[in-house]
């Protein structure tokens, strides 16, 4: 028996380490997550147990039985594979899992993945740091526990603290976010760019300020999974945005064939 904590990375399935390509494969049983690419399945070898433990805001699966259910199938004898979109240890609650896969002294291993902070700004095409504009970099929730009495988040140290912000699946809490760094100190005019399904075909990117991304946002009607990422970095996505723009270029050639 044996668990493996995986990180799928940001959304592209070609994005995902070999190591965790391997782990698909070796698995008896892989439970899933939504922001994993159900393209990954197909590594899987024939009679392998599929559980698709994906949260959404209408459908909760409670960790506490993801965690019951790594404990079952793995003290079955079964190798188990936890496939989690983006890094296991980042805002994904791996910590959690392998907490309670060492009390019950099951072994595992935590596979890296890609961190959709790191990548879907690459794929927009802003750094995180750069020489001269941005020397620090942080990755902030943007949506803590809703049974918090107080929010852990030191708005006062982050907001002028850090020079490129990010924070995840942040935009129901987008108008907070903002307020409370300008209230603690951050320039109103500070760039915001949103990255919607960063990596994917379908990214979006949405462009503003830490005064007018809210109202942006909300016409374009942008939804989660996002990342919002703050800071000067942002200028730099109109220069570098190699992505959609190799998108377009294959969408005008293919209109010429």
């Amino acid at each position: 028996m044996k668990v493996y904590l995986v990180g799928a990375g940001p959304g592209d399935p070609k994005l995902i380490t070999v190591r965790g390509v391997e782990c698909i494969r070796e698995a008896d049983v892989i439970l899933y997550d939504r922001l994993a690419n159900p393209k990954l399945l197909q590594y899987a070898k024939e009679g392998t147990e599929l559980i698709n433990v994906g949260k959404l805001p209408d459908r909760h699966f409670p960790q506490e039985e993801i965690n019951d259910l790594l404990v079952e199938k793995a003290l079955a004898g079964k190798i188990v594979t936890r496939l989690k979109g983006g890094d296991p240890f980042v805002f994904g609650r791996g910590g959690e899992e392998a907490l309670v896969l060492r009390a019950n002294n099951i072994p595992f291993e935590v596979v890296p993945g890609i961190t959709a902070g790191i990548a879907a700004p690459a794929y927009a095409g802003i750094p995180v740091t750069q020489r001269h504009i941005a020397s620090s970099f942080a990755i902030v929730t943007g949506h803590e526990c809703p049974n918090k009495q107080q929010s852990s988040i030191r708005w006062d140290k982050i907001a002028t603290g850090v020079d490129t912000l990010a924070f995840y699946l942040g935009v129901k809490n987008l108008p907070l976010i903002c307020e409370q760094l300008i209230t603690h100190g951050r320039d109103p005019v500070t760039p915001v760019a949103i990255i919607h399904w960063g990596t994917m075909p379908e990214q979006l990117v949405v462009e503003g300020t830490l005064e007018t991304i809210t109202e942006i946002a909300r016409a374009k009607n942008v939804q989660n999974p996002s990342i919002i990422l703050v800071g000067e970095v942002v200028k730099l996505h109109g220069q570098i945005d190699w992505f959609q723009a190799d998108e377009q270029l294959l969408s005008e050639q293919e209109v010429g064939e």
